[in-house]
């Protein structure tokens, strides 16, 4: 299994996923175009793709989804009831066909690589992380979540490579330029998790394996990579994880993709 955090941040977010007989696109967050050329720097077309997969409705994970449907008309788009609800008024027509709906407790095949969902605490109507596997190998994607609760915890145990929220520094977030009333969201139990949330929540699901984790979905305004990356670091090492090998730390970028990395099993 090989994968990419083809942008990712407020400003939008995609991730491309493949293994040997398949290959899907997580969230479109951005433009059809952008997409398209991030794809074409790690080498992959994004006229290839068995299956667009949605997170939750909001714009900067569904900006550039009808877009891609509309342009590749083979291409399945799947999310929650929830989600397709509520991102209706952002992706436009989309046929009846490219729509496929999946309930948090089913689990999605596409030829060798196995996809589950599991339930996040967000301010969206169903939202969702995924698991994503192929043979022994699994990769988890668990973004805009405000708390990481047991049963994510479980279901993302031990997993070979995270895209993992790592969204604000408290302190920044607090003396920064928004008003009180989105802070108090971010901060809250459906918004997003701070580096130090992000750290500590690390230290309960990886296992002894090495390690790939990728730091995602940073705000532009209340983080930095370097902010970010200390803290978690910080916090992986007081728990005792060899930091550079046993795990790895990864940044991801609004307006690059990451480098295509192949996952696996040690």
């Amino acid at each position: 299994m090989r994968f990419s955090v083809l942008c990712s941040g407020s400003t939008g977010n995609a991730i491309y996923v493949e293994s040997e007989e398949a290959k899907v696109l997580i969230d479109a967050g951005v433009s059809g175009k952008q997409i398209a050329a991030a794809m074409e720097e790690i080498g992959v077309t994004a006229d290839g793709l068995d299956a667009l997969l949605v997170t939750h409705e909001h714009s900067d994970h569904v900006k550039g989804v009808g877009v891609m449907a509309r342009k590749y008309k083979n291409l399945p788009v799947y999310a929650t009831a929830g989600t397709w609800a509520g991102m209706e008024k952002y992706v436009g027509d989309i046929a009846v066909e490219q729509q496929h709906t999946f309930a948090i407790q089913d689990s999605l095949s596409f030829g060798d690589l196995k996809i589950e969902p599991f339930p996040i605490s967000h301010d969206a109507r169903e939202p969702v992380g995924f698991n994503f596997f192929q043979n022994e190998t699994k990769l988890t994607l668990a973004t805009d979540l405000g708390y990481v609760s047991d049963r994510v915890k479980t279901a993302i145990q031990g997993a070979d490579a995270y895209i993992f929220e790592s969204n604000h520094d408290v302190e920044m977030l607090r003396v920064g330029p928004h008003p009180w009333t989105v802070k108090k969201r971010i901060l809250g139990d459906k918004g997003h998790l701070s580096n130090e949330m992000a750290g500590d929540a690390l230290t309960e699901v990886l296992s002894g394996d090495s390690k790939d984790v990728y730091l995602a979905h940073l705000s532009p305004d209340n983080n930095m990579p370097e902010i970010a990356e200390i803290t978690v670091r910080g916090i992986l090492m007081q728990n005792g994880f060899d930091v550079g090998r046993e795990v790895v730390l990864h940044d991801t970028y609004r307006d690059k993709p990451t480098p295509l990395k192949a996952i696996k099993r040690v």
